[in-house]
């Protein structure tokens, strides 16, 4: 099946959904939770009970000037067993002093699951943008522990035409154990946490971030400042619903921070 998602949003203060072009099996709904709310929150939404074999998705983000735009999804993605491959591309387009945050659920690759994702990510010079991912081992409780074939995401984020970051996940079970020195050595789902901001103090907010972490037992972690304004967090551990809540508390984080802690735009 063959399914697009064209979202625009636009707004100085008050953000709306200007347009929102959806195909079969998706759907997008606006959760926003009170009229005064400045940031526009939509959830996309899905038909199908998961990726099946041949599945090709095509999502386009634009968020307009000065606009601000949280993502969700509905629920897990479960990537199903199939003897060929599924794909997915996702095109987002930040414009001067947009902001987007993008929250996923975990993906959980079934037995013989082949997913490849890419990520083009654009942002003006004035921007903000959190963006993360969240992989699990399978269903553990069908003994799938790392039973899928191929787990590709690479992520690309641009500012103006300037490459500044890529995130390039490749998870072959088959060609190399996860569990070994150097993978996950032991874990069994991986959390990823991306955050660009022109304004904010980066060594406060990975400061914060750190101190934020250490109240979770279970996990691995570290938060690295990225070579433009902005950091990267990586967190290891057990339990996806644990990594999402990780991933949601370190977003409030970024976001209180974005309101008090400011340097000059770059």
């Amino acid at each position: 099946m063959s399914g697009r998602i064209h979202i625009i949003a636009s707004g100085r203060g008050k953000t709306r959904l200007k347009q929102a072009f959806f195909s079969q099996p998706f759907k997008v709904a606006n959760i926003t939770e009170g009229r005064n709310e400045q940031e526009l929150t939509l959830m996309m939404m899905s038909s199908s009970p998961g990726i099946l074999e041949k599945d090709c998705y095509d999502i386009r983000i634009e968020v307009e000037e000065g606009a601000s735009l949280k993502l969700l999804t509905q629920g897990y993605q479960r990537i199903f067993t199939m003897a060929g491959s599924a794909r997915q591309t996702t095109t987002v387009l930040l414009a001067e002093g947009a902001s987007l945050t993008y929250l996923p659920h975990p993906v959980v690759p079934h037995r013989n699951a082949d997913f490849g994702s890419i990520n083009e990510i654009h942002l003006g010079r004035c921007h903000h943008l959190t963006w993360s991912e969240i992989i699990t081992c399978g269903r553990k409780l069908s003994d799938e522990v790392f039973q899928f074939r191929r787990y590709h995401s690479v992520t690309n984020i641009y500012i103006g035409e300037k490459l500044v970051v890529r995130e390039n996940l490749l998870v072959e079970p088959g060609i190399i154990n996860p569990a070994q020195m150097g993978q996950l050595e032991g874990f069994t789902h991986q959390a990823s946490f991306v955050c660009l901001n022109n304004k904010i103090d980066c060594k406060v907010v990975i400061a914060r971030c750190r101190e934020m972490l250490e109240n979770y037992t279970g996990i691995a972690y570290g938060v690295s400042l990225l070579p433009v304004n902005g950091i990267v967090a990586r967190v290891l551990g057990y339990k996806a619903e644990q990594l999402h809540d990780i991933n949601k508390a370190l977003s409030e984080v970024v976001n209180a921070l974005t309101r008090t802690t400011v340097q000059p735009a770059l």
